[in-house]
This record gives C-alpha cells, sequence and structure tokens, in this order.
C-alpha cells in the first residue's frame, strides 16, 4: 500500500466511523440493533454501491475472530457478576444445551422440509444457532425485563459463541472424527478455556493491584492486554480462547483494580469500534448481485423454524430445571436475536471450502436482517404483553466516578418524578457507616444536608461511599426508591 493509497482508506475509513457513530442514537430511538445500519454501510461501499471489492473469505474469518475478541472482552468488563450470578445457570445452560438442542431440531427439519445433506443441515444449524450479544444489549437496553430474563438473555449471548465455534469449525473440517471424538473435543475445549480464562483474571487482577503504572491510560490497556492474552494462551494449547477471553474480562471487571470505571469505558468504546468494524466488514464481504430468491426463501424458511420451533425447545429444556414461568419462557424464545455472530460463524465453511458454503453465507445473511427487522421492534411490545417487564419510573438514575486516593467511589443520584425517595430525610435512608450524602444539588443551587433534610422530586445527590459498600448503597437507595422509608422494615413483593 504506498501513501496515496493510504490516505484514501484513512480518509474513507474516518468518514465512515464518525457516520457509524452518529448512527448509533438513531438506532437507540428506533429501538433496532445499529447492526443493520452498519451492514448497510458495508454494501452501500461494496460492489452493489461504491465498487470496493472484498471478497477473501479468511481474511474475514480472521478479523471476525479478532474483532469478537474484542467484542466479548468488552462484554465481560461491562457486566456486573451480581446481576449476572442469579440467572447465571439458566445462561450457561442455553449456551451448552440449548445451541445443542436448537442445532439438532433445525437441521432435523431443514433436511425434511428443503432437502438438505445432514451435513449441511447440521452446519446451518450450527451457525444460526447463537445469540449475538451486541443486537441483544442494544435492544435490551429499551425494556426494563426482570432481573432474571435480562440476566440470562446477557450470559447467554456472552457465552454462546464459544461454543458454537467449536461446533462450526469442526463441522467444516473434513477429519472431524466421530460422535465421541466431537463431543470429546468440545467438553476439552470448553472446560481448559474456562480454566485459563480465570487462572489470567485472578493472576491479573493481583498484579494490576500491586503494579504502580505511571499513567493511569495504562490500567485499561493493560486489562485488555491480559483479554487478549488469555485467548492466546487457551487456542496455544487447542482449548477455547472465545471462553477464556470472556471469563478473563468478566473477572477483571468486576475485581477492585485501580481505574476501573475508566477501564470500563476504555472497552466499551473499543466494543463499539470492533462492532462498526466488524458489521461493515461483512456487509463489503455480502454481494447482493449474487443473491437469489431460493436464498430469500431459505432464509425465511429457517428463521422460522429456528424462531417458532428450535428456539423455544431449546428454551424449554434448557430451563426446565430452573422453575422459569411459562412467560418467562416465551419471552427467553423471542428474545434471542441474531446478529454479526451468525454472519461470521457462515465465514468459517467459507474458509474451509465447504461444498456450497456461499449459499450458506447468504441465506444466514438474508436470515439475520430478516429476523431483525421483525424481531427487534416488537420486543417491548411483546415484553408488555407478556408481563415480564418491571417498573422503571420509581428507580433512581445512578451515575459513578472513582476516588481512587481514598478507595471510595463518588455517585451521583437523580432523584425521578416518580421515586418515592421524595419526602424522605437523608437520616432516613440509613446509609453504612461511612458512606455520606454530601452535595445536594436542587434547582440549580447546591448546598450540604443535614440528617433532617428532605430529599425533593428533581434533586441532584453526592454521594461518597467506600468501594466496597458501593453495591450495597446502590440496592438500598432503589429499594427506598421503589418502596419508600420503610424499605426492608415492611416484606414487599420484589420482581424477580
Amino acid at each position: 500500500m504506498d501513501v496515496q493509497s493510504l490516505d484514501q482508506f484513512l480518509l474513507v475509513g474516518a468518514a465512515v466511523l464518525l457516520l457509524a457513530v452518529l448512527a448509533v442514537r438513531g438506532t437507540v430511538v428506533i429501538g433496532l440493533p445499529s447492526l443493520l445500519i452498519y451492514l448497510g454501510m458495508g454494501i452501500a461501499l461494496g460492489d452493489a454501491g461504491l465498487g470496493i471489492r472484498f471478497d477473501d473469505a479468511n481474511t474475514a474469518q480472521a478479523l471476525g475472530f479478532a474483532a469478537l475478541v474484542v467484542i466479548l472482552a468488552e462484554g465481560g468488563l461491562t457486566t456486573k457478576w451480581s446481576e449476572v450470578r442469579p440467572s447465571a445457570g439458566v445462561g450457561l445452560t442455553l449456551a451448552t444445551v440449548g445451541v445443542g438442542v436448537s442445532v439438532v431440531v433445525v437441521a432435523a427439519l431443514i433436511h425434511v422440509l428443503l432437502g438438505f445433506p445432514w451435513h449441511l443441515s447440521f452446519l446451518v444449524g450450527a451457525v444460526t444457532s447463537p445469540t449475538d450479544a451486541a443486537a441483544v444489549f442494544a435492544v435490551l437496553r429499551r425494556v426494563p425485563l426482570r432481573p432474571v430474563l435480562r440476566g440470562a438473555l446477557e450470559a447467554e449471548s456472552g457465552l454462546n459463541d464459544a461454543a458454537t465455534v467449536l461446533l462450526v469449525v469442526l463441522l467444516s473440517k473434513a477429519d472431524a472424527g466421530g460422535a465421541l471424538e466431537f463431543v470429546g473435543t468440545v467438553v476439552y475445549e470448553l472446560v481448559v478455556g474456562l480454566l485459563v480464562g480465570v487462572a489470567l483474571g485472578v493472576v491479573g487482577a493481583w498484579l494490576l493491584r500491586r503494579v504502580a503504572l505511571p499513567a493511569s491510560g495504562l490500567y485499561p490497556v493493560s486489562v485488555l492486554a491480559l483479554t487478549v492474552l488469555s485467548y492466546g494462551v487457551a487456542s496455544a494449547i487447542h482449548a477455547s480462547g472465545f471462553a477464556a477471553v470472556y471469563v478473563t474480562a468478566l473477572w477483571l471487571g468486576n475485581a477492585e483494580l485501580p481505574h476501573r470505571m475508566a477501564t470500563r469505558s476504555f472497552g466499551e468504546g473499543l466494543g463499539w469500534l470492533a462492532q462498526i468494524g466488524l458489521f461493515v466488514m461483512l456487509g463489503l464481504l455480502a454481494s447482493p448481485a449474487h443473491f437469489r430468491w431460493t436464498h430469500v426463501v431459505t432464509g425465511v424458511v429457517v428463521g422460522a423454524v429456528l424462531t417458532f420451533v428450535a428456539r423455544p425447545v431449546s428454551v424449554l429444556l434448557s430451563s426446565a430445571a430452573f422453575r422459569l414461568r411459562l412467560r418467562e419462557q416465551a419471552f427467553l424464545s423471542i428474545g434471542g436475536l441474531r446478529g454479526a455472530v451468525p454472519i461470521v460463524m457462515a465465514t468459517i465453511p467459507l474458509a474451509h471450502g465447504v461444498g456450497r458454503a456461499g449459499d450458506v453465507f447468504d441465506l444466514v445473511f438474508v436470515l439475520v436482517i430478516v429476523l431483525t427487522l421483525l424481531q427487534a421492534p416488537a420486543l417491548p411490545w411483546i415484553a408488555g404483553r407478556l408481563g415480564v417487564t418491571v417498573e422503571r419510573g420509581r428507580d433512581v438514575e445512578v451515575e459513578a466516578a472513582p476516588l481512587e486516593r481514598i478507595a471510595a467511589d463518588l455517585l451521583q443520584i437523580h432523584v425521578t418524578a416518580q421515586s418515592r425517595l421524595h419526602g424522605v430525610e437523608i437520616g432516613e435512608l440509613r446509609l453504612r457507616r461511612g458512606t455520606n450524602v454530601s452535595l445536594i444539588v436542587r434547582g440549580g443551587v447546591s448546598f450540604t444536608p443535614t440528617a433532617q433534610t428532605v430529599l425533593q422530586r428533581g434533586d441532584d445527590l453526592l454521594v461518597v461511599t467506600p468501594r466496597g459498600d458501593r453495591e450495597a448503597t446502590e440496592r438500598r437507595l432503589q429499594a427506598i426508591s421503589r418502596d419508600g422509608r420503610l424499605a426492608g422494615w415492611l416484606r414487599t413483593s420484589r420482581p424477580r
């Protein structure tokens, strides 16, 4: 690449990145995952638009895996273990057993309905079964789901990439071996990948707490390096790098590390950058001129089988031991959104030269677009009709900033219009020892409160809390916001 080509690349790349960032706001407002905008940008830049040619499946697979590493790292860093832990069992079961059930059901039905050979049927089932973290998070930001459902969907979307990549890679190889060897390989790679992730998370947290780096900006870089290192170590011993990177990031994101808020913000920014690059690249790889009506029909049929048969069956079997209500199971069935991950999976058989891999890629591309257009806008309405949402109007709005020198956090609390914090005295908050409401901003005027100061709607509070008490402080304020000053003394119903 000469200097002139580099200049053109930087010009187009920067323009696309800025447009993509600006598009995020629009997608949040209308409730559609941003992948549709980004895929459209890639198509517009490709053969059907400006004529940029990109058809290297091996490069697409490598870049796709690299982007997934960053996206999974961001997901782990920004996930609160305290919120996911109650639903971790459901999420892990959906990400493993649920994926397996979905693959078998999809393969059997499209073999019967469409006449696909068994190997190709299983490949399509494996490619289309995983949910996508980026798509799930983008839509669920607008839906106040019960914690058990939100945690299950987030955990599933963060963990199912590892199992699915193994399935698709093994199915794309000519020497995949017998069924027993296949299952043994999957179990080995997942278990060892999880162990590598935990080990590097523990070692990395211990190291970063004891090494005084010369600049605060080096801590986020070090955390990202540790997550990528876990992927490399796991891959080097033929274990699941995706499982390792997610677990390492989850451990580090919930550890008491210096500048952890800055680290999470850094990871979130890199995650958005990886998503934008991934989706635009996949749009470039797709060639609408090659799409045939058979791809559209096949994609719709596979999407219907996946949505109305395979997904409900996998949810039913995976959640049987967790006593979920029928309404919760129904929403888990419809809330498993597909996104870039199935399209990335479809590049694997392309790179391995599997027969009809091009057709698989095209039908998966169509399937993702159709399901996203139909499912995503309807989820808020479906959640409301099923009664699986929680009342969000009374919750307080919380933002946090670290106070590194004193190992504390500064919480900014906004009392919303319907919050039952209105009328409560500061002393009635009954916060833990060492936690103080240091400042109140009311009507643009700030003042230091006393124990008798009465909170009002629209107040902004600055609360200083020891880092170890932050979660308890937030839970206490949220409880009073929902149930009033007697929260914790009277038995009140809580959404699960």
